[in-house]
């Protein structure tokens, strides 16, 4: 079995660590016991600490049921033993001209190339894209829930907020955890349970390292205003038209009874 370990970036005050690491598992065929189970680890490390990589260290080191076997060290440019067993394997491999060769190419291939990305995602700053929308009930007058979603930013650092006519609200909002979309961006989202009053503005402030300024989103009622607007609008219409009509019955009848007088009874 194979178990191939994520890569491990650590940092500390004088030196960062680039640790990959590949850890083979083998049984043997006649064995049942866990006592019988050997582990052969492989572990590369890259340390640095400038930032033009030009101090860059790569180490290999090969490790059996964690005991030191021998190492490699980009500095000495050949592997060392640390026991009779460690020092024949060095020798054997300090002798394979084509594993030396590929040695010194991975001081660049492995170390400096993914000191280089993790350089660059420090400095990497992508600013949120923000929306801000109500439910399909939302109605003046009665509760509602609006949504304050942020996506695609990075780093992961990020403060949602909701502002009422201005002022910060503290209560009836909830928010989800970070998600990761998986292609070293996020994504978060913030609700806030409320009653709505027409004129009464509705913002979403969010704060991100990708920002200059905050950014403060305002919440489009334009929908149920214009909703609001039309059921008005159509009432009129609907008045006038009864208006009309009732006019015109009276004209009608009017009409159709001009001239004529009642006749008395005898």
């Amino acid at each position: 079995m194979v178990v191939c370990c994520a890569e491990h970036l650590k940092n500390n005050t004088e030196m960062r660590t680039l640790g990959l690491g590949l850890v083979l598992v083998g049984f043997a065929l006649c064995c049942v016991s866990s006592k019988d189970v050997y582990v052969f680890q492989d572990i590369d490390e890259c340390e640095f600490s400038k930032e033009d990589l030009s101090d860059m260290v790569y180490t290999v080191k090969l490790v059996f049921n964690q005991k030191l076997l021998c190492s490699y060290d980009s500095r000495l440019e050949k592997y060392v033993g640390s026991d009779e067993l460690g020092i024949r394997n060095a020798e054997h491999y300090n002798n394979q001209s084509w594993k030396m060769k590929q040695r010194k190419e991975e001081l660049e291939t492995i170390c400096r190339a993914n000191a280089r990305l993790y350089i660059k995602s420090e400095t990497r700053k992508v600013p949120p894209v923000v929306t801000v929308r109500s439910n399909s009930k939302a109605r003046y007058g009665q509760l509602t829930t609006l949504e304050c979603h942020a996506y695609n930013f990075y780093p992961q650092a990020i403060n949602v907020t909701w502002l009422l006519d201005g002022s910060e609200v503290t209560g009836d909002v909830v928010s989800t955890e970070f998600m990761d979309n998986g292609d070293w961006s996020y994504q978060m989202h913030s609700y806030l349970e409320l009653v709505l009053h027409r004129g009464v503005p509705v913002s979403c402030r969010v704060e991100h390292s990708g920002l200059k300024e905050p950014l403060v989103t305002l919440w489009d009622s334009t929908s149920l205003d214009t909703r609001i607007t039309k059921l008005a609008v159509g009432c009129s219409f609907f008045l006038i038209g009864l208006v009309v009509a009732l006019s015109a019955a009276y004209w009608h009848y009017k009409k159709q009874h001009r001239g004529f007088t009642s006749l008395a009874l005898h």
